[in-house]
């Protein structure tokens, strides 16, 4: 019978500097030839996917990015190699306007489906990838977006999470990340209500439902699933969520997940 098995990156399928094992790769791999779904289940935008389906070799499959807000189907036979499924936005004004309040110096960035972002001022290097352009906050509020990045470079971790808490963003989901960064998605969006969609679409049971994460954005996922596999380096909040803990990224912990269920499949 086949597995769905819903994959984070960062942390979890690669290093926080892009090193994929071989060992991963190998494993994933396996998985897809035997005919499980093995789903890319990300924070990142789909543009920044683009070079982990090629250290996995996909061209066909699923992919759940945006923290669920945007899920696409892998198509070589598309000018981009993927086509979107189901793309879900929301009016980031309103949080635009809570926060900006709050930190008069914040930096915001509106995901553009496939390119990049806009940006109301730069952020620190290399924490945003694709086309940028820098607009105005107005110019931000403009339309519906699928994802409003959230980022105040000088405050701690803790500071950010405690004036989070307190503005109350009741109408948007939200995570606090490592830093002080914080991504906002349209509300009930999360990469579990999006692999709950995606598991229906494909006629998995329920009971065939593994997932593998490392962040506070990935809590959801591992709920969702029958088997909720925290990386061991996973914040303690995170490995609470899960069913069990596996190795860290540096011990390459993912793939002992992989080759588990390639033994069990």
């Amino acid at each position: 019978m086949t597995f769905l098995v819903a994959l984070d990156v960062d942390g979890t399928l690669v290093t926080y500097d892009e090193v994929m094992s071989e060992g991963t790769r190998e494993a994933v791999r396996a998985l897809v030839d035997e005919g499980h779904h093995a789903v890319v289940a990300t924070g990142r935008s789909v543009h920044s996917c683009v070079p982990i389906w090629e250290m996995l070799g996909l061209e066909e499959g699923w992919t759940v990015a945006s923290n669920g807000a945007v899920t696409v189907r892998l198509d070589p036979a598309s000018e981009q190699g993927w086509v979107p499924e189901e793309v879900v936005t929301f009016d980031p004004s309103f949080a635009i306007q809570l926060l900006v309040e709050e930190f008069p110096q914040v930096h915001f960035a509106v995901e553009v489906l496939g390119q990049g972002y806009r940006l109301n001022r730069e952020f620190p290097p290399g924490e945003l990838s694709g086309d940028i352009e820098v607009v105005s906050v107005d110019e931000l509020c403009a339309e519906p977006v699928t994802r409003l990045v959230v980022r105040a470079p000088d405050m701690s971790d803790e500071d950010f999470d405690r004036v989070v808490g307190r503005l109350g963003l009741h109408d948007v989901t939200y995570a606090v990340g490592y830093t002080a960064w914080l991504d906002i998605a349209p509300a009930g969006v999360t990469k579990a209500s999006a692999l709950e969609a995606l598991r229906q679409r494909l006629g998995v049971g329920p009971e065939r439902t593994v997932a593998v994460g490392d962040g506070r954005n990935d809590i959801e996922m591992l709920r969702w699933a029958a088997r909720g596999v925290a990386m061991g380096h996973a914040p303690e909040e995170v490995r609470a969520a899960a069913d069990e803990v596996t190795g860290t990224i540096a011990d390459d912990g993912v793939q002992r997940v992989l080759r588990s269920l390639l033994r069990a499949a």
